[in-house]
C-alpha cells in the first residue's frame, strides 16, 4: 500500500513491508520503486522491514521540485529513516548510490550500513580512450539524447543496452510502466534534472562515511568503460576497512533486475555481517 511523506519541495511516495531491521531501497534515474520487485520480496522473507521509495518526480512522487541532486535525495532518505523510526540500512541505484552515501556520512547515528548498486558516487571524467569502448560510447550517446531532447524514445534505447543479455520475464510490461510514467506531466523534466546533477557532492562526503558500505557492479555496465575500475575507485576514496566491491558477471546497469537471486545473496550476506 503506498503511502507518503511531505518534505519540504513535495511528497514521496512510498511502502513499507516485512519487520524486521528496516533496510530503505531507492532506485535510479528514470525508475521507480517497482525496480526493486525481485529483491524487497526476498528481504522480507529473510526477516527485514523493507521500504521502497519513489525519488522526487518518479513514480508515485509528486511533480515540481525545484532541485534533484544527491543532496536533495540524500535528505528524503533521512526523513523517510527518522519518520520510519530508524535506524536503517540504505540500498541505493546509480543516482541514489551517491545519494546514500551523503545520507550516511551527513546523519551517521540513523544509517547503520549502506548498498550502492552500480552508482554514480564521484565526478565523471571521460577520457578518450573509453570512447573506444563500444558498449560505453552507445551508451553515451543514449543519455545525451534523453538529457538534451527528454527523449523517452532514448532513454528506451538506453534501457535496451543497459540489460544485456536475456531480459526479466516482464520485460515488456515494465518497459510500457517506465513509458508510461516518463510521459506524465512532470517526469521528464525531473529526469532530465536528476541527469544535469553532477556527483561531486557525493564523492566528496566518501571519506566521511563511518559505516560498511558494498558496492556492485556489473561487468557489462555501459554507463562505465571499466565498470571494475569505477567501483575501485569508490571504495579506495572510503576509510580504509569500510568499502568492499562485488562484481556481477553478465550483468548491466540494473544487477538487481536482471540477477536478483545474485544481489539479494550479496545483501544477506553484507546485512548479516553488518547487524552482528
Amino acid at each position: 500500500m503506498t503511502e507518503y511523506l511531505t518534505v519540504e519541495g513535495g511528497t514521496l511516495a512510498y511502502e513499507v513491508t516485512g519487520s524486521g531491521p528496516l533496510v530503505v531501497l531507492a532506485h535510479g534515474m528514470g525508475d521507480s520503486r517497482a525496480a526493486y520487485r525481485f529483491v524487497a520480496p526476498a528481504l522480507v522473507r529473510a526477516g527485514y522491514r523493507v521500504a521502497a521509495v519513489d525519488l522526487r518526480g518518479c513514480g508515485e512522487s509528486s511533480v515540481g521540485w525545484s532541485s534533484i541532486s544527491r543532496t536533495d535525495i540524500a535528505g528524503d532518505l533521512v526523513a523517510l529513516v527518522e519518520h520510519l523510526g530508524g535506524p536503517a540500512v540504505l540500498v541505493g541505484h546509480s543516482v541514489s548510490g551517491g545519494a546514500a552515501t551523503i545520507a550516511a556520512a551527513k546523519a551517521p547515528s540513523l544509517i547503520t550500513a549502506v548498498v550502492e548498486l552500480t552508482p554514480f558516487t564521484r565526478a565523471q571524467h571521460v577520457a578518450l580512450g573509453d570512447l573506444r569502448v563500444p558498449r560505453f560510447r552507445r551508451g553515451m550517446v543514449h543519455l545525451l539524447g534523453t538529457g538534451l531532447f527528454g527523449s523517452v524514445g532514448q532513454w528506451k534505447k538506453y534501457l535496451e543496452l543497459a540489460y544485456p543479455g536475456p531480459k526479466p520475464a516482464d520485460w515488456d510490461a515494465r518497459l510500457e510502466q517506465i513509458d508510461a510514467m516518463l510521459r506524465e506531466p512532470g517526469r521528464m523534466k525531473a529526469q532530465q534534472q536528476m541527469g544535469r546533477s553532477g556527483a561531486g557532492d557525493a564523492g566528496a562526503q566518501l571519506g566521511n562515511v563511518r559505516c560498511p558500505v558494498l558496492v556492485v557492479q556489473g561487468t557489462l555496465d555501459p554507463d562505465w568503460a571499466s565498470p571494475q575500475a569505477e567501483g575501485e575507485a569508490i571504495v579506495a576514496a572510503l576509510p580504509p576497512g569500510l568499502g568492499r566491491l562485488e562484481m556481477i558477471a553478465g550483468a548491466g546497469h540494473y544487477p538487481h533486475v536482471q540477477f536478483p537471486e545474485q544481489v539479494v545473496a550479496l545483501l544477506s550476506s553484507f546485512l548479516d555481517a553488518a547487524r552482528a
